[in-house]
């Protein structure tokens, strides 16, 4: 340990602040990287300036506190030790070296027991130098609690190593454990856990209780909605997989979404195939973006009201956009000669990026497909979807006029 004192010592509990950062940090990161396989365009940005307010607030802490400070030397010595790039830790995250405890030597040791090697250690602390500021009780309660969902320490430590900061955000410790236990108990495998763990550690630091209330909210409303007892379990555990940030939400947020969906005639069973294929998304909107989106698409598309429920069940892409983003698709599409009659036949073109649409066009014109006089269905879908309409059309191309193998008649 470096420089034990009480007076010093307090100063560490400032890091107690970190946890919010990362947590929103975290979310972000988890939504953006979902919303690009599921929901491309979902606008998570709120939530981005979220993380970056915070971030701010805790960098201008740090600084209000150690602008008078010197780096603390044996921190420094204890790091070139183990081959940390000083320079990049003075770059990112200076306030690290500034403090005046630390626990280079005691993180390093239990990183290594878990079977890290001097790479290992050294990219940890590069990426998380933040780790030394735990006490090596604080690690090891996290060590334990991680190994209640992991194989072995060889799986922990690889998990470290991708999600250093995850780790290392030891904050409502008890929180933590208690919503293992009960993911656990709900019946959520344990590589799902781990993968909420090092991606969505806010949902960690709820009290279980209230989890516990979403859980039982969500339950609730699929009965009502007509969901059976036996598809139930299945139905919560595949939503929370897919979409582990519905447990950040209040209670109140679910139930109004539900009702505006149902004054807006939607039969139980087409919302709850719409929460299906929203992935939980659509507890992350409010009622007037989706009343907003859904009137922008009856003026766009000039249809009514049972025509636009059916666009929305064929495409929830046009309740759970905002207006910018659903003109932004739409201006792009019509600039490259789609008409609004195409884009109503097939709306699932406007889950795409301009940039997407784009790109696609440029391969099937390539090809001689003519997308202003055909179909948008191969223009549409994931990537996938796209590579085999397009390998189809190429195919088709390529295919000879004649049968080369054929044999060949000969008149006598």
């Amino acid at each position: 340990m470096v420089g034990p004192s009480a007076a010093r010592r307090g100063r560490l509990n400032s890091t107690m602040l970190r946890g919010v950062t990362h947590g929103a940090k975290g979310t972000f990161t988890f939504l953006l990287v979902r919303s690009r396989h599921s929901n491309p365009g979902l606008d998570f940005s709120s939530v981005q300036t979220e993380a970056a307010n915070r971030s701010f607030l805790i960098r201008s802490t740090y600084m209000t506190d150690t602008k008078s400070r010197e780096e603390n030397k044996k921190t420094i010595e204890r790091f070139h030790r183990l081959s940390v790039d000083i320079k990049k830790i003075r770059r990112l995250k200076e306030w690290v070296l500034l403090q005046d405890v630390a626990y280079v030597q005691e993180i390093a040791g239990i990183l290594q027991e878990m079977g890290a090697d001097e790479a290992a250690v050294a990219n940890i602390l590069e990426r998380c130098p933040e780790a030394v500021l735990r006490t090596p009780a604080e690690i090891n309660s996290q060590r334990a609690l991680w190994q209640l969902v992991c194989q072995n320490e060889k799986q922990l430590i690889k998990l470290i190593e991708q999600f250093p900061e995850s780790f290392f955000t030891t904050e409502s410790h008890e929180n933590q454990k208690a919503n293992i236990l009960f993911f656990q108990e709900l019946g959520l495998k344990n590589n799902i856990i781990t993968r909420f763990l090092t991606s969505a550690p806010s949902i960690f630091y709820n009290p279980v209780e209230k989890n516990k209330d979403i859980i039982e909210t969500l339950q609730r409303n699929y009965l009502s909605l007509g969901g059976s007892d036996a598809n139930m379990k299945i139905w919560i555990l595949k939503l929370l997989s897919q979409n582990p940030f519905i447990l950040l939400n209040a209670s109140t947020a679910i139930r109004e979404n539900l009702e505006f969906l149902q004054k807006n005639d939607f039969t139980d069973h087409e919302v709850l195939q719409l929460l299906s294929k929203l992935k939980g998304f659509i507890f992350q909107l409010t009622a007037s973006t989706m009343q907003e989106s859904m009137l922008f698409s009856k003026r766009v598309f000039k249809c009514s009201d049972q025509e636009l429920k059916e666009l929305v069940l064929k495409c929830p892409a046009l309740l759970y956009y905002s207006v910018p983003v659903l003109e932004e698709r739409l201006e792009g599409l019509l600039k490259e000669g789609i008409s609004v009659a195409q884009i109503k036949e097939t709306p699932m073109v406007l889950e795409l990026t301009t940039q997407i649409v784009q790109y696609r066009i440029k391969k099937l014109s390539a090809l001689g497909y003519d997308i202003k006089s055909g179909t948008l269905e191969s223009l549409s879908g994931t990537k996938k979807d796209f590579e085999a309409s397009y390998g189809k059309i190429q195919s088709k191309k390529e295919r000879p006029i004649f049968n080369p193998v054929a044999p060949i008649r000969v008149e006598d």
